[in-house]
């Protein structure tokens, strides 16, 4: 199986587990080419790629090759078959760990255990921050429970890179041609549906087996108030770290309860960050050229070669200022949470916890060595968190405290252009001590003028008398 969470494909030398992994088909993905975030690529070359693909058969072989192909060209749905990505998650589940790890049903102790370690550290941050409680209740989720409550956000992140994909495909015959080809578009869009269901069915089944909650990567992937902790995988984690296992789960659940925080009380966070998702998705641009050197070296009797052919890199950041700005602005974003959720965390262990510190640096170890977080992002839209990032805007964030205390560092996440940026990064001092605008009253005024109130005479007692117009009424 593969050890990249996010995979959409394989290393050619490293086989999928599962009936797939028996299948070496052709060898299309043994080309060198660089490495990129989608995990597809191309191989070989044709000059006519369909006369290619179907010329040499005759109606019956094409339509045996239709029937072999079954479930996958069923499908009629959106860019991704979720049915089928659900499917395969739950058996890459069931499957285990690659260190032999089962899944298991969550007893009544694990529970009420994890339920009382998110009150206890609720309690813990409630000392550190401004921003209230954010998780409404606790659960203890088995790998399955997670796979099913979290597809529907997995389908929000992926859909927009998938229909840029699915589009490519139409991309690849001439614009006079696609009026004719109606039936074999149809057939890409199923093929390409059914590939990335697969494939990302079995990339959520293998994070399943390593997540320890539901804001490991950075993003919410539950509904909002929900605190979520994976017993099992504490418990796999923890194991050889010389720390009791109690204090690992209350680490865990210090992590999972200020994320909660965070998203519930920021309003805007969710939609700026799955926003950057998607305008990113936007400006991927497809090599049509190889696209088309797939399609002649796939043979239909042989569906999964398709996986094996799309291994290399085929679809590519768009090297454009707007590209570039929505990385940028996605990449900063996820630094600045994840700092924020380590300095607050660490703050708020310290005093009750002897194995604080070292929980603090086997977490991020485990982002730096490629944990769940990293690995996700960079080949799902090429971003990486780069450990020096996140350690700046811990930093920077500590800071902000010492100098502003707890409320005045958590006031700027009330609006978006009161954050940090990749520059205060850099300079976090030189940060920490500029003054800072309040957008609340701008925000108050920009909504009154709206509402058609800006142009209105002030009333008696009104903002009229804060400007000194009041003046005229004594």
């Amino acid at each position: 199986m593969s050890d990249t969470p996010f995979g959409f494909g394989l290393p050619p030398e490293e086989p999928e587990n599962g009936d797939d992994g028996k299948k070496k088909g052709g060898g299309q993905g043994g080309g060198q080419g660089p490495a990129n975030p989608f995990g597809f690529g191309a191989a070989g070359g044709a000059d006519n790629p369909f006369a290619a693909m179907f010329g040499s058969m005759n109606p019956n072989d094409l339509g045996a090759a239709f029937q072999q192909l079954g479930q996958m060209l069923s499908y009629e749905g959106g860019p991704v078959n979720w049915d089928m990505a659900k499917q395969i998650a739950r058996q890459t589940v069931a499957q285990g760990t690659a260190g032999g790890s089962k899944d298991a049903s969550v007893t009544a102790g694990e529970r009420s255990a994890v339920e009382e370690a998110v009150r206890l550290a609720d309690l813990w941050l409630d000392g550190v921050t401004s921003l209230p409680s954010g998780a409404g209740s606790a659960v203890a989720w088995s790998r399955a429970e997670w796979v099913e409550a979290t597809l529907p956000v997995w389908r929000d992140l992926v859909d927009p890179v998938a229909e840029r994909v699915g589009a490519a495909m139409g991309e690849v015959l001439p614009e006079e041609m696609q009026a004719m080809a109606g039936p074999l578009l149809g057939m890409m869009r199923s093929m390409g549906g059914a590939m990335f269901g697969t494939q990302i069915g079995q990339a959520v089944g293998v994070l399943a087996g390593e997540v320890v909650g539901s804001t490991d990567i950075g993003l919410p992937l539950t509904p909002p108030g929900k605190a979520a902790l994976l017993p099992v995988n504490i418990e796999a984690l923890g194991a050889g770290l010389g720390v009791p296992q109690d204090e690992v789960r209350l680490y865990l659940a210090l992590r999972e309860a200020a994320h909660q925080r965070l998203f519930a009380h920021v309003p805007w966070l969710r939609s700026h960050l799955f926003g950057a998702v998607e305008g990113y998705a936007r400006g991927i641009k497809v090599d049509t050229a190889k696209l088309e050197d797939v399609v002649g070296q796939l043979d239909p009797t042989h569906p999964e070669q398709m996986q094996e052919a799309l291994q290399q890199g085929m679809f590519q950041p768009e090297d454009s200022p707007e590209q570039k700005a929505a990385l940028a602005r996605l990449e900063t974003a996820l630094a600045l949470v994840e700092g924020w959720v380590d300095a607050v965390v660490h703050a708020a262990a310290q005093p009750h916890l002897p194995s604080a510190g070292a929980l603090r640096e086997t977490l991020r170890r485990r982002r730096a060595s490629g944990g769940p977080a990293e690995q996700t992002f960079a080949t799902l839209i090429g971003l990486e968190l780069r450990p020096r990032r996140l350690r700046d805007a811990s930093r920077l964030w500590a800071s902000l405290a010492d100098a502003r205390g707890t409320e005045g560092r958590d006031a700027l996440w009330e609006h978006p252009d009161m954050l940090p940026t990749a520059a205060d990064l850099d300079d976090p001092d030189g940060f920490v001590h500029r003054e800072h605008l309040d957008f609340s009253e701008l925000d108050k005024m920009l909504g009154e003028a709206a509402q058609g109130k800006g142009t209105q005479e002030p009333a008696e007692g009104d903002e009229g008398d804060a400007r000194g117009e009041g003046d005229e009424k004594k």
